[in-house]
């Protein structure tokens, strides 16, 4: 068995960060990368990506799955459904302290076969890109000096900051 058979470990720690923020009285924020496997009211995206609180408080039918994310949310007042890839979500932190994991964006690659489908051609399949490890750094060791850790800066906008509200 090699590396590629082994399901990814992503939706795992995020179900445990989520219940790790729960359980602590913490609200957590996934940030997610956006493109268009991904299902988020678009005039709340910035920069490519969108902070999701996916609180108790601020959905409803939240589904952690091995694929996918599922909730419904308010946003601006008016209910959505949301779906998010897991290999989307970029993080998962607690808002009121910044604590939790970022994830190395993996690459959305078209199969070789489906990729000589769609040309009609058959071409040599592109070797995969290099991919570097993703360095963390423990927010305790970052606030050694006395001061209090730096917390997540949300993303810059031109107008009111989004939240999610629960829907009954």
């Amino acid at each position: 068995m090699n590396a590629q058979d082994f399901t990814s470990t992503r939706p795992y720690l995020i179900r445990a960060l989520y219940e790790w923020c729960t359980d602590n009285g913490f609200t957590p924020y996934l940030v997610v990368r956006v493109n268009d496997s991904v299902q988020v009211p678009r005039e709340y995206v910035n920069n490519g990506e969108i902070v999701l609180n996916v609180s108790y408080d601020a959905t409803s039918a939240l589904q952690l799955g091995n694929d996918f994310i599922e909730f419904k949310a308010r946003f601006g007042g008016e209910p959505r459904d949301i779906m998010v890839p897991v290999r989307r979500v970029v993080a998962i932190y607690a808002r009121e302290n910044g604590q939790g994991m970022a994830f190395p964006l993996e690459d959305d690659v078209v199969a070789p076969q489906d990729e000589q489908q769609a040309t009609g051609a058959a071409t040599a399949a592109p070797s995969a890109p290099e991919r570097s490890p993703v360095q963390l750094q423990s927010v305790e060791s970052v606030a050694d000096d006395g001061e209090e850790p730096p917390r997540p800066q949300p993303p810059a906008g031109s107008g009111a900051r989004p939240s999610l509200k629960r829907v009954k």
